[in-house]
């Protein structure tokens, strides 16, 4: 629309002409909305209000004396307040370009003043410091020609040629090379450390892998030998219940067998021993009885035969002693004793005779008893006293 003019949002649009602006300032400053503004009548003038920048390299003395240059950057640019906008139209509303080079400059005398009061190991190991001080001494200029710095930042100081900072650097260079030496090393020592551990690693799934497949190898050669033993083992385990069940028959046959020869050779044999043993002893009890019978007829016989033979003894022994010479001492009893004695010696000949056919000695039939008592004792003498004795011996010639 003709008339209507509006500002750019980093842009403060200024009005001259007619009525004065604020606070009295010679123009009205118009940002963030449009304004009409009479052609002719008016005239309209735009202020940047974007970020602008400064360079600063200045070369400073230290306290030491040794001289340094120092490079620096100012971020900076218009308040944004009304007064800030009035102050930096009225000095750089022609030509803006002037607030770099102003700033540059400003900063430049306070950063030699503030340098000049420091070393140079405050310096570089206080470059915060060092750019805090420059702005706090700098920010009440340049608040007076409208101007807000956002930022300084140090951003080199070289001493030149004298070496004093490569000098000042040279034990935390060697420090730092040595750390990084070190921390090299353990890198490389853990790379190694962790390269083995992964052969180990490495080695061992490997192993453990082999082991897994050998086991799965053998299964598989084991189900596989069982599958192709199964057959000849069921045939010979088929083979082995026939020869088994085989074996018991035959066992049970020949136990059968066995008791049928028992019950038809041995039952009977034992049966005809045990008959014949029987029929034996009773024939030898028989035998024996006879025998014993036998005996006992033959030596009453044989007794009763000698009893009837004695006298005849006697009397041929007598016939044998009448051609003999005989001389008896004592007369008649002398006679007598040795008719006693013929006796005796047929006695003798009587007890030999029946021990020869087993009867016990002293033992003897009733007819022998009685031949003893028929022929009784020697004869004896009878003393005055009532004793016997002999008459005296006799002797035959």
């Amino acid at each position: 629309m003709f008339g209507y003019r509006v500002p750019a949002p980093d842009q403060a649009m200024l009005i001259s002409g007619g009525r004065r602006g604020l606070g009295g300032a010679p123009f009205r400053v118009v940002t963030g909305h449009g304004k009409f503004v009479l052609p002719v009548f008016r005239k309209t003038r735009f202020l940047t209000l974007s970020m602008c920048e400064a360079e600063v390299v200045e070369n400073c003395v230290t306290r030491q004396g040794i001289a340094l240059s120092v490079r620096a950057v100012i971020a900076f640019k218009v308040g944004n307040d009304t007064e800030s906008i009035v102050n930096a139209g009225q000095r750089f509303l022609s030509d803006q370009d002037q607030m770099s080079i102003l700033t540059g400059r400003i900063f430049a005398g306070h950063l030699r003043s503030i340098i000049g009061s420091m070393t140079v190991e405050e310096i570089v190991t206080e470059r915060q410091k060092l750019a805090t001080e420059v702005l706090d001494t700098s920010k009440s200029e340049m608040a007076k020609i409208g101007l807000h710095v956002d930022s300084l930042q140090i951003q080199s100081i070289d001493d030149g040629d004298t070496g004093y900072i490569d000098a000042m650097s040279a034990p935390h260079k060697a420090a730092i090379q040595r750390q990084a030496q070190i921390a090299q090393a353990k890198a490389t020592q853990a790379a190694a450390e962790a390269e083995q551990e992964a052969a180990r690693n490495q080695a061992e799934y490997a192993r453990q892998t082999a082991i897994v497949q050998a086991e799965y190898s053998a299964e598989v050669e084991r189900a596989q030998a069982k599958a192709a033993q199964a057959g000849p083992l069921a045939e010979a385990h088929a083979q082995q219940e026939v020869l088994d069940a085989r074996t018991e028959l035959a066992e049970r046959a020949a136990q059968l067998r066995q008791q049928q020869l028992v019950a038809e050779v041995v039952k009977p044999a034992e049966a005809d021993a045990e008959r014949i043993r029987v029929l034996a002893l009773a024939e030898a009890e028989r035998m024996k009885i006879q025998a014993e019978a036998a005996a006992s007829y033959d030596r009453v016989a044989l007794d009763r035969m000698l009893i009837d033979q004695l006298p005849l003894i006697v009397k041929e022994a007598a016939t044998g002693l009448s051609g003999a010479n005989v001389n008896v001492l004592n007369g008649a009893d002398g006679l007598g004793e040795i008719a006693a004695g013929l006796v005796g010696q047929g006695l003798t000949i009587l007890e030999s005779v029946r021990n020869n056919l087993g009867t016990p000695a002293g033992t003897g039939s009733a007819e022998s008893v009685d031949l003893k008592r028929y022929l009784g004792a020697p004869a004896q003498r009878q003393d005055a006293d009532g004793g016997g004795k002999s008459e005296g011996p006799v002797e035959i010639e």
